[in-house]
């Protein structure tokens, strides 16, 4: 090696970036310094709550006192279905959030991919029409729940009184004061909120589609529900899955819509989990039991997010794609 050559190599090293600055110019960094402030909010404003939750679930803390840590008490005060001392009242919560969610989210999705395919067609005022699908999505949640109110009261129900003045009625329909009832009409509002972010939601992905594949299917022989089957519905697979994922996870969740019209009436019978922990929790003062309650909606959210994962993994694997 010449003297020359060892000088060169010398001075490179001196100006070779050091981790730091790499760092700052790796590409492949790029993306984690511009997530990293939403990261820290998000552990901020949701890490840290759910960790508190979870820790104060091991405690029989109140409000306005620390509480002691009793360890599963809480989880075994509630119980399982077939035990003498189990929370009937719990498991009543569970089995109306699961209804409430199942039977939501498959209404809001069969009606929402109706609505997203009919406004897909050329339709005349079609810009007003999207506009006014939207209007359910943007009313504020209570202002919703207060109208839902008026419009089921067992007194002035303007669903009663025009089939009493059809003749098809002879008395008012007990909406919100009948168990069943209460939640087909909880449900019914679920609905009515969620199909607009399903419908625009699909309706987006349905502008992606490249006509010449519904035409080169319809020169091979294919009907409108063959270009459904097998062009329209495998694109949409994608967008599907995850805007099921946000539906269920909403629907699940969902506490304003059921507080504000039933407060989990008649008698618990549309308590659902997220207001049966606020109930325990904030009402009654028992920090401890309302944590428990909120802490076991947890499983249930994972297996929702990991079936869409799946299922997103699988579509990928199927389109010969490979994991990053």
């Amino acid at each position: 090696m010449t003297e020359n050559t060892a000088g060169r190599l010398a001075g490179a090293d001196l100006h070779r970036p050091g981790f730091y600055d790499r760092l700052k110019i790796n590409r492949n960094w790029l993306g984690f310094w511009f997530m990293l402030p939403a990261a820290l909010i998000l552990m901020l404003f949701l890490a840290y709550p759910l960790g508190k939750g979870f820790w104060l679930s091991f405690t029989d803390a109140k409000i306005g006192r620390e509480g002691a840590w009793i360890g599963i008490e809480n989880y075994e005060w509630l119980g399982l279905p077939w035990w003498d001392d189990a929370d009937n009242v719990f498991w009543l919560s569970v089995f109306n959030t699961l209804l409430y969610t199942v039977v939501a989210s498959i209404l809001k999705f069969v009606i929402g991919l109706y609505l997203a395919l009919l406004l897909n067609e050329n339709l005349p005022f079609k810009a007003l029409i999207r506009s006014i699908v939207l209007i359910p999505f943007v009313v504020p949640t209570v202002l919703s729940a207060i109208a839902f109110w008026w419009i089921f009261d067992s007194q002035f129900s303007i669903i009663s009184w025009s089939l009493r003045h059809l003749g098809l009625l002879d008395h008012n329909i007990n909406f919100l004061g009948d168990p069943n009832n209460a939640r087909m009409s909880l449900i019914f509002a679920n609905v009515w909120r969620g199909v607009p972010f399903i419908a625009i939601t699909l309706l987006a992905g349905l502008q992606t589609v490249s006509p010449s594949l519904y035409e080169a299917a319809t020169l091979d022989g294919a009907n409108r529900w063959q270009n459904f089957r097998y062009v329209t519905f495998p694109i949409l697979t994608p967008i599907i899955a995850v805007v099921m994922t946000f539906s269920v996870l909403l629907t699940f969740t969902d506490f304003q819509l059921v507080w504000a019209m039933t407060r989990g009436g008649p008698v618990n019978s549309t308590h659902l989990m997220a207001t049966l922990s606020y109930q325990r929790a904030i009402l009654a003062g028992n920090l401890g039991e309302g944590a428990a309650i909120a802490i076991s909606m947890v499983p249930f959210l994972l297996v929702a997010i990991m079936i869409s994962w799946f299922g997103l993994q699988r579509r990928k694997w199927q389109q010969g794609g490979q994991d990053d």
